[in-house]
């Protein structure tokens, strides 16, 4: 028992932490911030004032997690953001395809667990920022409701990754809050503030469940009884439910910092209400059985404070895609602004407009111009107002997390301040750090010096000689446009040979696109196109080019829309290699192609995009001359994934060799205690995080079965069951060795093995 005599004031208890990096924020950039760089060897406290990791993507929000894939909804083909935050969607694949937002709370929680280095503060908030001097950062702060503990969290490095920014507020670091004017910038898409609003408001979301009879429902008194007049209503549709509702938004108009548990309570006003109108109204007879299974306790917050870095990263430099010297980072989603009186908006329920291709987000945006020790990670950093509306989506905000935390340290290790790094001779260090931990930074190839694969000779059992897509004996009409994206050479002038079958006499058309930059895919050119005569019935069609390639890259070849005529698929998928639609994908403003207003310095082009599996199926087809590009030269040359030159950046295994195998010689006798293979994760693949669900539980590229063995032929690996992209080995014991075998099982009929990348070191 314990007991204590009266006391005129007692003191909670206080508990001084001391560290080497302090992330304030457990949303995914806080996340990926401190695992990566725990996985670095620093000891870090994360502190999170929610009870859940994951901010805006945890069971408390419930908003998908999406980056610059878009929904598979623009033309950014193999953009899935790289590194940790792509390990935790393929967890979240393997063990949640379902999309059960309490599971990816797990495997978020899971992550952090396992970093025996992270100190995790949940139901911790900061609420002091302690200063050695104006532009030092000494320590912060932060109380624990559920253990009535007050914690003083001392390092030499902080990041805020709080959303709001409460560290670099409370440091005093500039910041801005709301929209820029046109002017200063030279942005085109800066809203007019007084009619659209200067902020993104706040959404709360809600679910619903079928229990199989009727239920009532009589709404609280705070509910609004006008729902019916809500401009946005019409969105509603029976059963949508979860983030969805996005377009629930309210706020925008006020303080969402200082006012944000008042918009909390407005939106759920509008919840209830909607659900007063859903069930009560009569309009929605079957909705009769359904009743609401959960309610958000606390909104989904877009935008508040954006605090000032070295560089302030604009609209240009995402529809330009400058690409700065200090670039660490990759962004794709559109341009996304939304009106600041949301739901109650006459206007569209957000405005989006994409750039042809990814952008890339320069460090010097990522820690603060005015505090010495902190950096800046999530929805905080340093961008205007209109790149914010793109750089604010969380697997942006991630890859930027992920950065600061190698940033970190690499700045622990050379006693640097984050400024300190940005410099022109040591900002190589973190690009290559983070390369080779799979962030592939956009057009930057990784210079691993260290890696021992560089200097060795790279034999294969085989590689494809892509000469031809086999028959499925499936048919696709030509509802929309369909282009079979292809990595043509220089030099040749091609013929493609394909079956197509019409249910009537018909006109058949066949054009070739390109795109007008090395930057993108958007097939802005057209090369030429020609006109087949058919009659109804079953035809083979020779596409003979009229000209020669005249550049590497990828090339479209287009079959265009005809609701007459189908065309024969091929079940065979190869890396680097999909089929597109010019189809409409609303979901992300695309309606199979964008025209902007003049004078917003936007461009006008269109959309071709992929289906997602099991359907976007390649065309059966023959190739003359074949694509033989595959080589296993391809796994040093720096590169991860396809890349918008036309380079595949894999070997490809023959889709016949069932046990296609590497050998990595050195002709001397190498010491090697790690291993790193690159997989292909099929990085054009959205995999939204929760709510959607995915039917396939692994990516069908990714080699799962492998063994590695030395030059006297002896196992010093074997992998089964993989399905990360990146398997980092780590031996126990060094091998001393003048070879490597590495032998993979095929891992589909129709798909053959395929390697982005060996590292040994």
């Amino acid at each position: 028992m314990i007991k204590e005599s009266y006391e005129q004031k007692r003191e909670n208890k206080l508990d001084e932490l001391n560290v080497d990096l302090v992330v304030v924020g457990g949303g995914l950039s806080g996340v990926c911030a401190a695992v990566v760089a725990a996985r670095e060897n620093l000891k870090v406290i994360l502190i999170q004032d929610r009870p859940v990791l994951g901010g805006n993507s945890s069971s408390e929000v419930r908003l998908w997690a999406l980056g610059a894939t878009s929904h598979m909804g623009n033309n950014n083909r193999w953009s899935r953001e790289g590194g940790l935050i792509n390990e935790i969607l393929l967890d979240n694949l393997k063990r949640n395809k379902e999309g059960n937002p309490l599971i990816f709370d797990t495997i978020l929680l899971e992550k952090v667990y396992e970093e025996r280095k992270i100190t995790l503060l949940l139901n911790t908030a900061v609420y002091e920022v302690l200063k050695t001097n104006d532009k030092i950062i000494k320590s912060v702060k932060a109380f624990c409701s559920q253990n009535s503990t007050i914690y003083v969290c001392k390092a030499p490095l902080f990041c805020d990754a709080s959303g709001d920014g409460i560290v670099a507020f409370q440091a005093g670091a500039s910041f801005r809050m709301g929209a820029e004017t046109i002017d200063e910038f030279d942005e085109g898409f800066a809203p007019n503030i007084e009619d659209y609003g200067n902020l993104l408001g706040h959404s709360l979301y809600f679910y619903t469940k079928d229990i199989g009879k009727p239920v009532s429902y009589t709404a609280p008194s705070f509910a609004i009884d006008n729902a019916d007049e809500l401009p946005r209503i019409k969105n509603y549709q029976l059963n949508q439910h979860g983030c969805k509702l996005w377009w629930v938004e309210y706020g925008g108009r006020l303080d969402t910092i200082h006012k944000s548990e008042e918009i909390k309570f407005e939106l759920w006003k509008v919840v209830y209400g909607i659900w007063d109108f859903v069930k009560n109204s009569g309009r929605y007879p079957e909705a009769e059985n359904l009743t609401l299974e959960w309610v958000g306790t606390i909104p989904g917050k877009r935008e508040s404070r954006r605090f000032e870095g070295d560089y302030i990263l604009n609209q240009k430099d995402i529809v330009e895609q400058r690409d700065y010297y200090d670039r660490v980072t990759t962004g794709g989603w559109a341009m996304d602004l939304h009106p600041a009186d949301g739901i109650y908006s006459e206007h569209n329920s957000c405005t989006q407009w994409h750039s042809k291709g990814v952008y890339s987000i320069p460090y010097r945006s990522y820690y603060s111009k005015d505090i010495n020790n902190l950096f800046l990670t999530g929805r905080i950093i340093s961008v205007s107002h209109v790149a914010f509306g793109s750089s604010r989506v969380m697997l942006t905000c991630a890859h930027g997390g992920q950065a600061v935390g190698m940033a970190a340290a690499i700045c622990n290790k050379n006693n640097w301040n984050p400024r300190q790094l940005s410099d022109t001779n040591n900002i190589t260090i973190l690009q290559n750090k983070l390369n080779q931990n799979g962030q592939c930074i956009p057009r930057l190839a990784l210079n691993d010096e260290d890696d021992l694969v560089g200097a060795s000779r790279v034999y294969s059992s085989s590689n494809l000689k892509l000469e031809s897509f086999s028959s499925s004996n499936e048919w696709q009409v030509l509802k929309a446009s369909t282009a079979q994206l292809l990595p043509l050479k220089k030099g040749e002038k091609y013929t493609f040979t394909f079956d197509v079958k019409t249910a009537v006499d018909s006109k058949f058309e066949v054009v070739i696109k390109s795109s007008s930059s090395e930057n993108h895919y958007t097939p802005d050119l057209t090369l030429e196109s020609q006109i087949f005569e058919l009659r109804k019935g079953v035809h083979q069609i020779n596409y003979k080019c009229q000209k020669e390639i005249d550049f590497n890259g990828y090339s479209y070849l287009c079959f265009m829309k005809n609701e007459d005529v189908s065309i024969l698929l091929s079940n065979d998928r190869i890396t680097g290699v999909l089929t597109v639609q010019n189809k409409i994908n609303a979901a992300v403003s695309n309606f199979g192609r964008q025209d902007p207003p003049s004078n917003i310095g936007i461009e006008s082009f269109e959309f071709w995009t992929p289906e997602r599996r099991p359907l976007g199926k390649n065309i059966a087809m023959n190739i003359n001359p074949p694509l033989e590009i595959f080589e296993p030269d391809n796994i040093s040359n720096g590169f991860l994934r396809p890349t918008s030159n036309g380079q595949i950046n894999a070997w490809v295994a023959s889709l016949d060799d069932e046990l296609p195998t590497l050998k990595v010689e050195w002709g001397e006798k190498k010491k090697i205690s790690r291993l790193k293979l690159f997989f292909d994760a099929d990085f054009d693949n959205s995999m939204e995080s929760i709510l959607m669900g995915h039917p396939e539980s692994e990516i069908p590229f990714v080699v799962g079965d492998y063994q590695i063995y030395d030059d006297e032929n002896i196992m010093v690996y074997n992998k089964e069951g993989n399905y990360q992209a990146i398997n980092d080995i780590k031996f126990n014991k060094s091998i001393i060795t003048t070879t490597l075998k590495l032998v993979f099982k095929k891992p589909n009929k129709n798909i053959p093995v395929s390697v982005f990348k060996i590292a040994a070191y």
